[in-house]
């Protein structure tokens, strides 16, 4: 079983950027943490970020035969960004959409989800664990749905 983790804009500065919310694990930290987690899990995880619209969307549908879901945190491109939304429809993969903080606790405008409604979930504020969270719940959905 596959994996891709995709990583949106801004997450290349994580564990440097505004640290007293997003904390000072870097992304090259979680990318290792998500790395051991899959190994114990009995999956692989492939890594990726951009801080490019395009890219991300280019990723998802390159995803697709030979990936099995999506972890993929779409920073604030989760609050604009309507062709997100439609290539996670669109690329057909379960994805989990994760956040290290909890937006419904932060400023208005990061209460409202464009991607949530096609997610299979999403995992928010539990700082850089959310990641490990949204893996974990993302391969037991997989690992039941195969089981069927």
């Amino acid at each position: 079983m596959r994996i891709l983790v995709l990583h949106g804009p801004n997450l290349q500065a994580l564990g440097t950027r505004e640290p007293e919310l997003y904390g000072r694990v870097t992304l090259d930290e979680v990318n290792s943490r998500l790395q051991s987690l899959a190994s114990e899990l009995g999956c692989e995880v492939e890594t990726f970020q951009s801080a490019h619209e395009g890219v991300l969307i280019d990723a998802l549908y390159q995803a697709r035969g030979r990936c099995h879901g999506v972890v993929f945190n779409p920073g604030g491109l989760t609050h604009t960004s309507v062709a997100v939304r439609d290539a996670i429809a669109g690329a057909g993969l379960p994805t989990v959409e994760v956040h290290v903080s909890n937006p419904q606790a932060r400023e208005p405008f990061r209460h409202r989800s464009l991607v949530a409604g096609v997610a299979l979930g999403t995992v928010s504020g539990f700082g850089v664990d959310s990641y490990r969270l949204a893996l974990r719940g993302l391969v037991q959905h997989l690992q039941s749905h195969a089981a069927r």
